[in-house]
């Protein structure tokens, strides 16, 4: 099989930038800090997770022969845009979904973005890998102004530096990130005001909203040279209307990472959680879920309801664009759970509660 332009690029995102990044990605400064149960000195783990797919087995998902790759439309634009309000006080949480795993959550007068994305395409290079399939829920000239962004990771479909290089000259918002993300949004950008924080810790934000970064079971890499050189998390919000868990990637594994946020941070009101990105299941397994996954991952974390995201806007890997949103269907079907209780989202769609 031919190696295109299309397909070299196309390793970045999802699977975490393996190969074919720019040089100058590999000299780009990384964290460096004091040893602990999940830092090594050089490289982050997680002591309950996997590492990350070898080179050789990328190689083998993206060029062996019998590879089933589902074509996507070219353009798959979502029936919903939102206007949201300049802020939502009171007792409410207004959420919109951008799309992937961006979201705009509005409460207690603050204004959070989560792993903004307005970028065309999730890549090191603006002209090729992943582009975007729809329109974000909410146009960029249509956003309030935005007091915080919470980034879970490195990968190029959720730390979006053109995006934050971006909101800071508009809004200046404070940047909060695992350890060593922050040095690749300074890098990049000294305007952007990033904060590092590790797991397990609690950070205030403003207007009675606090947020806690806590394991999730996936990893990080914008290059060839860095993977798992700065922390991955998902995030736990404090709200005026319930715990908020909000899980922008992560594989399943035996559901422990979902007990324990139960555990330590229950009862939750709403979780937050991946549905898309998961063929073939033998290479993606260990890194995102698929929705019989997610709807173990409901169970595991106890949440009264859920929003399903990362689906639907960039192809990262093999199944149908339409595929997660009809597995989840069938998924709840199956754990007897109702329908209600676990909803696949789209671009522009707004859930208050």
């Amino acid at each position: 099989m031919p190696i295109t332009r299309r397909r070299f690029f196309g390793l970045f995102a999802g699977t975490g930038a393996l190969v074919g990044a720019p040089l100058w990605i590999s000299s780009m400064k990384t964290y460096d800090g004091p040893v602990s149960d999940h830092f090594n000195g050089l490289h982050f783990f997680d002591p309950d997770g996997s590492p990350p797919k070898s080179l050789r087995e990328v190689l083998r998902w993206q060029f062996s022969g019998g590879r089933e790759r589902a074509k996507w439309p070219v353009w798959a634009p979502s029936p919903h845009a939102d206007i949201p309000p300049a802020r939502v006080d009171g007792g409410k949480v207004r959420l919109s979904f951008v799309g992937h795993a961006s979201w705009l959550i509005q409460a207690g007068g603050l204004n959070v973005l989560i792993d903004p994305v307005w970028s065309s395409r999730v890549s090191p290079v603006s002209f090729a890998g992943p582009k975007r399939r729809n329109d974000p829920g909410i146009a960029f000239e249509k956003l309030p102004d935005i007091d915080v962004v919470l980034v879970s990771h490195g990968h190029y479909d959720h730390l979006d530096l053109a995006t934050l290089s971006r909101l800071a000259k508009n809004f200046a918002p404070r940047v909060v990130t695992p350890l060593g993300n922050d040095v690749t949004m300074r890098s990049y950008d000294s305007t952007i005001k990033a904060e590092a924080f590790d797991w397990h810790a609690r950070v205030e934000l403003g207007g009675g909203i606090a947020v806690h970064l806590v394991p999730t079971r996936h990893w990080t890499a914008r290059g060839v040279f860095d993977r798992n050189k700065a922390l991955w998390a998902s995030f736990v919000l404090e709200t005026p209307a319930g715990k908020i868990y909000v899980v922008c990637d992560s594989g399943y594994g035996d559901g422990r990472h979902f007990r324990r946020v139960a555990e330590r941070h229950g009862p939750l009101r709403l979780a937050i959680l991946p549905i898309g990105a998961y063929e073939p299941r033998w290479f993606m397994r260990d890194q995102h879920m698929n929705p019989e996954d997610a709807v173990k991952a409901l169970a595991d974390c106890g949440a009264e309801q859920a929003l399903g995201h990362h689906h639907g806007t960039f192809q990262l890997t093999d199944e149908a664009i339409d595929a997660p949103a009809k597995a989840l269907v069938e998924a709840l079907d199956a754990a007897k759970i109702p329908q209600h209780r676990f909803v696949a989202m789209k671009p522009g769609q707004v859930v208050e509660i």
